[in-house]
Order: C-alpha cells, then sequence, then structure tokens
C-alpha cells in the first residue's frame, strides 16, 4: 500500500477527432425552445448573405423564438414539417456554409461526450498545414434527416394583395416559394467547425481537432487508483494517525484518467490509501451460474 494526498490543479476534459476540410459543409439548426414550429419564406439568395437569415420560429406560451441561419450560411431546407411540435434542441433545418469547414464524422459515444461542446472550445490542427487554432462550431453535431423545400406557390389569384407574403409569425396558407434546385442531404453526426479567416485551407486536407468538453479550475484532485466507484459517485479510503482505514464517500467531478476532482467529501487534509476500498464480495452461493454452492 501507498499514500497520496490530495491537490488542485487546473482540469479538463478532452475528445480527439480525425476531420477533414470540406466545402460548402451542411449543419443543422436547433429548435432553442419546445414549441410548434413555423416557417418563413425563405427567398433564394443571390450572393452570400451577409447577415443572419431568419428561417423559423418556435412558438412557446404565446412567444415567438427565432431560429436564423447565421451569417455567411444559406438555408438548406426543413427537417420537421410545418407547425409540427419540436423539443428543445431537435434539429429543425439545415444550413449550407458559404466556404471551407472542417468536418469530423463521430459516432455515439464521442457524441454524447461532446454533446455540450457549443459551451466549450475546438482547437484544430491541419496535417502537415497551419495549426493549431480555435474552430468556431456551427450549429449542431445531431444526425440529420434530409432536408425538404416547399413547393413553389399555385398562380396568384386576383383578389390576392400584390406581394403579400405569409410570415413565421402565423401559418401559411400556401407553400412558401423556395430554392429550385432541391433539398440538403441526409447526414451522419458530424461536428462542422470553421477557422478564422487568416488560416489557409485547401478542400480535402487532413485535421485533427481537440475539443474541450468540460474544465475545472483549482479542481481539488487524487489520483484516480485511490478511488472506487465512477459516474459521479466514488469511495476512498482515508488514513488515520493509527493507520487505521475510514471509507468515505465522495462526489466525483472531472478526470483526465489519471487524476479525478472530488467535488464534495474531502477537505484536502487527508492522507488517502492506494490502491482504494476494494468492493465487497458477494454473500457465499451468490454469482454462482447454478444459483448456489455445490
Amino acid at each position: 500500500m501507498t499514500t497520496a494526498k490530495p491537490s488542485r490543479q487546473d482540469l479538463t476534459n478532452k475528445v480527439s477527432l480525425t476531420g477533414k476540410v470540406t466545402m460548402n459543409p451542411v449543419f443543422g439548426l436547433t429548435a432553442p425552445v419546445a414549441g410548434q414550429v413555423r416557417y418563413f419564406d425563405v427567398p433564394e439568395a443571390k450572393s452570400t448573405p451577409t447577415k443572419p437569415t431568419r428561417v423559423a420560429t418556435v412558438w412557446a406560451d404565446g412567444t415567438p423564438n427565432y431560429v436564423e441561419a447565421p451569417a455567411g450560411s444559406t438555408f438548406g431546407g426543413r427537417l420537421v414539417d410545418d407547425r409540427s411540435t419540436v423539443t428543445a434542441g431537435m434539429p429543425i433545418a439545415s444550413a449550407k456554409y458559404a466556404g471551407y469547414g472542417i468536418v469530423a464524422d463521430l459516432n455515439g459515444e464521442q457524441a454524447y461526450q461532446i454533446s455540450d461542446a457549443s459551451t466549450g472550445t475546438i482547437r484544430a490542427q491541419i496535417k502537415n498545414g497551419p495549426g493549431p487554432f480555435d474552430c468556431a462550431l456551427l450549429g449542431t453535431i445531431a444526425a440529420l434527416p434530409a432536408g425538404t423545400v416547399p413547393a413553389p406557390p399555385p398562380p396568384q389569384q386576383p383578389d390576392q394583395e400584390e406581394g403579400a407574403t405569409p410570415t413565421g409569425n402565423r401559418p401559411p396558407s400556401m407553400p412558401d416559394p423556395q430554392q429550385s434546385k432541391g433539398a440538403s442531404d441526409p447526414t451522419g453526426l458530424r461536428l462542422v467547425c470553421t477557422a478564422p479567416d487568416d488560416v489557409k485551407l485547401i478542400n480535402g486536407a487532413s485535421a485533427t481537432l481537440e475539443v474541450v468538453t468540460a474544465s475545472a479550475s483549482n479542481a481539488l484532485v487524487v489520483p484516480v487508483e485511490a478511488v472506487a466507484g465512477g459516474q459521479g459517485k466514488g469511495k476512498v479510503d482515508v488514513l488515520g494517525a493509527d493507520g487505521a482505514r475510514q471509507t468515505t464517500d465522495v462526489v466525483l467531478g472531472l478526470t483526465d484518467g489519471k487524476v479525478v476532482e472530488i467535488k464534495e467529501g474531502l477537505t484536502g487534509d487527508e492522507t488517502l490509501a492506494v490502491p482504494g476500498p476494494n468492493l465487497p464480495r458477494a454473500p457465499e452461493g451468490q454469482g454462482n451460474p447454478e444459483g448456489g454452492s455445490k
């Protein structure tokens, strides 16, 4: 047995991804709240928008919550039917970034690890190229279904006011005019981010992304070997002056694989036994495939 004392250090959780420089990547726009979605008429862009483009409204408790495609991107398609009930964070529209982006495909485990990446930092390194540099997240990391575009409206009726169009503040009475080139293609789970303007990118170049998913400053940490448990709860053995062990419950935070954050349960002055407490053995006979002892 050895011992360890808690210490303090800055701690971060990071996920490393393999990506590629891609022209005009598609990304998703999500519902900001749960409610009913109403789409706006979005005319076909004649040039790259320099301001955000409002594409939809999500109504909740009589209040409109607007959804916008950011400047530098164009509307791609609707991902749900107009007037659908949606949940917060659900992709409801696709957009296409005009220019180079860095796209990394994700598996399910990675997606859950970086589900809050929009609050963290993304750093990128182009293989044999520029970097590392900050990369700004675009949209959501959720997989997107195929985007659809409304059909052109029927011919205008004589009694209809000239230039009248439905708005996102009420259900449209007719299909909206949209881009004629078709819908956006479906995507798998992916992260899309954009580099600063002064970074030279080449289409197809390989890149590595490092996503900081969480961080803690001046955190109280102990070696992972001193802790039994996980998923936020654990136990440690605190050594008394006489060397006796006292098993103590602790609340766990971030870990980098070497140390783990102790959020509650220790003051920092304790001496811990390493390795930590062992799980108790099952009672005699339990765990026998036959259901009992022989």
